[in-house]
């Protein structure tokens, strides 16, 4: 019983610092491999404010060429948010400043909230 269990273990921590490396060990996996899971083979993480900027995810409202002139030492804008406004800009054909208030919009009703900000609940209390 222990044995199945070290086993399980095992292979749980592996698949999980598989995933967690998974920009290291990626150039290493053949291309066959690499062939039946497309979405590895297209990832790029964008890991810095440069590399974002390159990829475009800067304007005149939201200004992260300023970050990069002041010496911000943090490594860059979200994973998850940049990847998810990555592909609405591509999706939609829109640019950086319209691809975040439309993700922002669908946060808001995710949460229940119109766009304008107030709550769609109508039990709410908006005035007194």
């Amino acid at each position: 019983m222990y044995f199945y269990l070290s086993l399980v273990a095992s292979v749980l921590l592996l698949v999980m610092l598989t995933y967690r490396y998974r920009t290291i060990v990626l150039p290493h996996v053949p291309e066959r491999v690499r062939s039946f899971f497309p979405k590895l083979s297209h990832y790029t993480p964008l890991a810095t404010f440069s590399d974002q900027v390159g990829a475009g995810l800067t304007s005149s409202d939201f200004d992260i060429e300023a970050n990069i002139r002041d010496g911000d030492s943090r490594a860059g804008l979200d994973e998850a948010g940049t990847r998810e406004i990555m592909e609405i800009m591509r999706r939609e054909r829109v640019n950086f400043d319209q691809a975040r208030l439309l993700r922002h919009n669908r946060i808001l009703a995710r949460n229940g909230i119109d766009p304008s900000g107030m709550p769609l609940d109508s039990k709410a209390i908006t005035r007194l």
